[in-house]
């Protein structure tokens, strides 16, 4: 009998997004546009292509603008159709997917870590997708890293599989960094983790591979966050309880991002610009003349 497939995904969507201010002093960054969506539309739909079907958001203070977004909103239909801007509902679609979405609450700040255990309750015993709702894997979200990624959880049978981008070496102490296993795997596609560092100096970094926004797990690794102790600020590190599973015995792999599905973290100001001009420019109706536009100002 076939492996059953993952179709729950847990996305953390509780930080307040600080280093964008005062763009989301009133409005969750996930919310910010890139393109004509925002950023967590894009990674429901992504994470939709792959397969998932039911969507925990772990939420905090600020942001029903999530919640009121995936709702199908009947009110604004009607509208639409009354003044005759029916060909404005497709742009509406996304309401309408078979896909259904749940709340839970991070009811305090206590790192990403405290922010999957809390969904431990709602997910119970079965293995979940956890994908931050702050970054875009592939322009358009058009990325299949997650459906290769649980294809890999079940074949290897893992505990966990997380993925991976290049980075320049100077940036990793910004990431979670991969410690991989060197010897061979039979997939170069995939490696065998023999430990996981925390944003480690350039000095002091196993390798130039950060942790790349999308992870699946079995439900052991609420065994493990409960028992990490907190760390600096007081959060509890996914990437600690990560690091324990892997010393436990625990099977955990790596898959790097292809080149064609970059991430776009949208943390900062820098890395939000650059998202919005690569998906603007990307656009098939208007990219034309923005790219145009552009060459124009420089």
């Amino acid at each position: 009998m076939p492996e059953a497939t993952i179709d729950l995904a847990v996305v953390p969507v509780a930080g307040r997004g600080t280093r964008l201010l005062p763009l989301t002093k009133s409005q969750p960054k996930e919310m910010l546009p890139v393109g004509r969506k925002p950023v967590v539309q894009y990674v429901v739909e992504e994470l939709a292509r792959c397969g998932l079907r039911r969507f925990l958001f772990v939420t905090g203070p600020g942001k029903t603008a999530i919640e009121n977004h995936f709702d199908i909103d009947a009110e604004l239909v009607e509208s639409l159709r009354e003044s005759g801007k029916e060909e404005l509902l497709r742009e509406l679609a996304f309401e309408r997917a078979e896909l259904d979405y749940f709340y839970t609450r991070q009811r305090r700040q206590l790192g990403l870590g405290h922010a999957i255990l809390c969904s431990a309750p709602a997910v119970g015993n079965e293995p979940f997708v956890a994908a931050l709702g702050d970054s875009i894997i592939g322009i358009h979200a058009q990325s299949q890293i997650v459906r290769r990624m649980i294809e890999a959880f079940h074949a290897r049978q893992a505990d966990a599989v997380i993925a991976f981008e290049a980075v320049p070496p100077e940036d990793v102490v910004h990431y979670g960094i991969a410690q991989p296993d060197r010897s061979p795997s039979g997939d170069e596609n995939v490696f065998r983790l023999a430990g996981i560092v925390e944003k480690p100096s350039p000095a002091e970094a196993p390798s130039n591979l950060a942790v790349a926004a999308r992870y699946v797990f079995s439900p052991v690794i609420f065994d493990h966050l409960r028992e990490t102790e907190p760390g600096k600020g007081g959060e509890i590190q996914l990437t600690d309880a990560i690091q324990r599973l892997i010393q436990s015995g625990g099977t955990v792999l790596g898959m790097p991002l292809p080149p064609a599905e970059r991430r776009f973290d949208i943390g900062n100001f820098e890395s939000y610009f650059k998202a919005f001009l690569e998906f603007a420019f990307a656009d098939p109706e208007y990219g034309g003349q923005l790219r145009r536009l552009a060459k124009g100002l420089l």
